[in-house]
């Protein structure tokens, strides 16, 4: 089930908002409108969004400067606790992570301190750092004072906070990759264990605190089983770990025969070919159901199928494969060899599972 939806496209990349999004907001309407009525409502409304205005323009900072790397970003989504860009890859050299990481506090820093100015010439003095930090009464000081929080709250040093990320990349000057991402995983999940245990045992009960700390936690541990397994995955030959025992479909079946062959198969996805046994595309089960229900049994599997599907070479590593079949959207690539035969599959099942073996 998808919790997400997309609510804008800046730049080609997605901007994704999650329910819980709407749940937190819904919240905090709530909670303004029983303190003082529908116009307390709408300014905490008000206030709520303009917030994470502030958070989608820190992740673009992010977006941007990883652009300057030539990585991509697909998607960024809003959370209530936050928001997360999803980059296409991470940066294995140090500085170009560093430079990353520290892109969306700037925005964040630019956007306080230019409240800041605006609040002190209006006030017609500079503000005192008490009134910077807590903020008064106004929308904008307040807003002013939830981004000079969220800049301090970056950068504590715990992945995937920026900061865990900046100091991962400080580490790894010196040390290997997966090295310097184990240390500041395992320093992120004691700072994530101590903030809920501060939530727990704070009074009043802070459940926002214990929720960033659970997800911190986890989040910190899928960092480096995912960098761990990208270690691992680097060196391997395609050809040592594809699929070989597979079935093919023929490109001019009928899909009434293809159906029969399918479901009496656990394999999801099939490669098809034609008369000489060239690769002219690949059918999944998802294919052939739409294919049955627009073009009826008497439709062909080439009408049906994913047409002009990229190959992959046995001899390429396994992470650069894997990066491709991610890339192509499908969940399997046909693997060719040197004279244009079919000698294998990858799938993202078959990758996946493989990646956990190999890490157990």
């Amino acid at each position: 089930m998808n919790y997400s939806w997309r609510i804008a496209r800046i730049a080609g990349t997605d901007v994704k908002m999650h329910s819980t999004f709407l749940l937190a907001l819904a919240f905090y309407m709530w909670q303004g409108y029983q303190e003082g009525g529908l116009w307390a409502a709408l300014l905490t409304g008000g206030f709520v969004l303009a917030l994470f205005l502030c958070v989608l323009l820190h992740e673009f900072g992010h977006i941007a400067m990883a652009r300057r790397f030539g990585v991509r970003t697909p998607d960024v989504l809003l959370l209530p606790i936050g928001g997360m860009a999803r980059l296409e890859r991470i940066p294995e050299e140090p500085i170009q992570e560093l430079l990353i990481a520290v892109a969306g506090p700037a925005v964040t820093l630019v956007i306080a301190s230019g409240l800041y100015l605006v609040l002190s010439a209006l006030n017609h003095a500079p503000l005192s750092l008490q009134e910077a930090w807590n903020g008064g009464n106004s929308f904008l000081s307040q807003v002013m004072a939830i981004n000079w929080k969220l800049l301090a709250f970056n950068f504590i040093p715990a992945i995937p906070l920026d900061g865990g990320r900046v100091l991962r990349s400080l580490l790894a000057m010196r040390r290997p990759h997966a090295e310097a991402t184990r240390i500041a995983s395992r320093i992120g999940r004691a700072i994530a264990a101590g903030i809920v245990t501060y939530g727990l045992f704070h009074q009043p009960f802070n459940v926002i605190l214990v929720l960033i700390g659970v997800f911190v936690y986890f989040a910190a541990g899928a960092e480096l089983a995912f960098v761990e397994s990208r270690a691992m995955a680097r060196d391997i030959p395609l050809g040592d770990v594809m699929l070989t025992q597979f079935q093919t479909l023929a490109i001019h079946a009928r899909l009434e025969a293809a159906a029969a062959q399918v479901g009496g198969s656990e394999q999801q996805e099939f490669p098809v070919v034609d008369n000489l046994g060239r690769v002219e595309g690949l059918l999944t089960r998802d294919h052939l159901k739409r294919g049955l229900e627009l073009l009826g049994s008497a439709g062909t599997v080439g009408e049906a199928m994913a047409a002009g599907v990229p190959a992959l070479a046995p001899e390429l590593p396994f992470l650069l494969a894997l990066e491709r079949l991610k890339d192509s959207g499908l969940p399997a690539l046909p693997v060719l060899n040197a004279a244009g035969a079919l000698v294998g599959m990858l799938t993202l099942r078959q990758a996946k599972d493989l990646l956990v073996l190999r890490r157990a």
